[in-house]
């Protein structure tokens, strides 16, 4: 046999890739085939070769996709931490250093936690709005009433715990109300009709934002001639409330204006015929309207003045926050139905099917959100 010199030998060709992995150095050696291999063996063996070779290419790919996926994981959880680092640096910092004040802070301020109950100055002689019964179980009721709830709600107070006091229209502004004995009882909160004007706050009333949008209009007896704007009462005599906003314009339309501290006189002196008409807001009338329908009637006058019913805090900066923070949550929490429930029990229901007169906007007014602190975690809404 004819020795066979090696380094004669030509390489088979091999369909190797351009790029070799640094971690396969065994594949760059070249096999050299035995003299008793025939061609179809050295094809099949490249085919297998080739094939072992791909198969280490992509377990290397593989190993560098999953090795690049775990430094982006540790990179994005790196940067996870520092986020969390931040934020706990400005929640200390704003805890720490300053800021607005947190609920808790505002309570304390406000004196709320100190409070066995909660005093609150109302109406009680206009239905719908605020009304005490004494034949019903000395039950109150009312849109005022159920807002009432709803602020004593959020400050931590069980209905046992609220005590409401009828007060008279001028008592609204000193905070003084009269208990069962006639004896004058401070007030924490007026929730009483009571319109918020530039006049009011320039006396110091310290009023919360608005909670309900109402405006000015007339009741007559049966019968009366109609009204269409306040014209129409000129040279007639009609009765107001003391210290309301209506009575302006009454004077203007040239009435003859006679005050009463509570609606039920003006009332009373319809009922004499000792005055042709009342007028003050539309959403006090209305109750009247609903509860004697064949009696009176309620007539809309169209005014573009609108009246901001709000309540009256006293001079508790931090209560009239807090109280705040209860009608922006009503206002801006979907699943918060309580402002909308008030109103459909006590106004909508008295709306005049046969003569609708407009009562008061069906849609709680605007609240911006009270400058109060919240934990990161926290929700302003809850």
């Amino acid at each position: 046999m004819v020795e066979r010199d090696d380094s004669d030998t030509q390489p088979v060709g091999r369909r190797f890739r351009q790029w070799t992995p640094p971690d396969l150095p065994w594949l760059r050696r070249r096999i050299v085939p035995p003299p008793d291999v025939t061609a179809e063996e050295i094809a099949s063996r490249d085919i297998a070769e080739q094939e072992i070779f791909e198969e280490a290419i992509e377990e290397v790919q593989l190993r560098t996709v999953a090795d690049w996926e775990f430094r982006f994981r540790a990179w994005r959880l790196a940067g996870l931490g520092l986020l969390l680092v931040l934020v706990l640096v400005v929640t200390m910092s704003r805890l720490l250093v300053g800021g607005p004040p947190s609920v808790a802070q505002l309570r304390e301020q406000a004196g709320v936690d100190s409070w066995t109950t909660l005093n609150i100055g109302v109406k009680d002689d206009q239905y719908g709005v605020a009304y005490f019964d004494p034949g019903a179980g000395e039950k109150w009721s009312g849109f005022d009433i159920d807002i009432a709830y709803m602020i004593a709600e959020d400050l931590g107070f069980r209905r046992d715990d609220v005590r409401f006091y009828g007060l008279e229209s001028e008592d609204r502004a000193r905070m003084q109300a009269t208990d069962a004995k006639g004896k004058r009882v401070p007030v924490q909160l007026v929730i009483a009709s009571y319109s918020v004007t530039d006049k009011r706050k320039a006396e110091g009333v310290h009023f919360s934002a608005p909670y309900l949008h109402t405006e000015q209009s007339v009741i007559t007896l049966s019968g009366h001639s109609p009204v269409s704007a306040l014209e129409d009462l000129e040279d007639q005599r009609v009765c107001t409330l003391s210290t309301s906003t209506s009575q302006s314009a009454l004077t203007l339309a040239g009435a003859h204006v006679s005050r009463k501290n509570r609606v039920r006189d003006c009332f009373a002196e319809l009922d004499k015929r000792n005055i042709d008409a009342v007028s003050t807001d539309a959403a006090i009338l209305a109750g009247w309207k609903h509860k004697f329908p064949d009696k009176y009637v309620h007539w809309d006058l169209g005014l573009e003045n609108v009246e901001r019913w709000g309540v009256n805090v006293g001079d508790n900066a931090a209560l009239e926050t807090l109280v705040n923070l209860t009608l922006y949550r009503s206002y801006a929490d979907p699943a918060d139905d309580r402002w909308e429930l008030a109103y459909q029990r006590n106004l909508q229901s008295e709306i005049d099917k046969e003569k609708p007169v407009p009562i008061a906007e069906g849609m709680q007014p605007r609240v911006e959100r009270p400058d109060v602190r919240h934990l990161p975690w926290e929700d302003p809404l809850g």
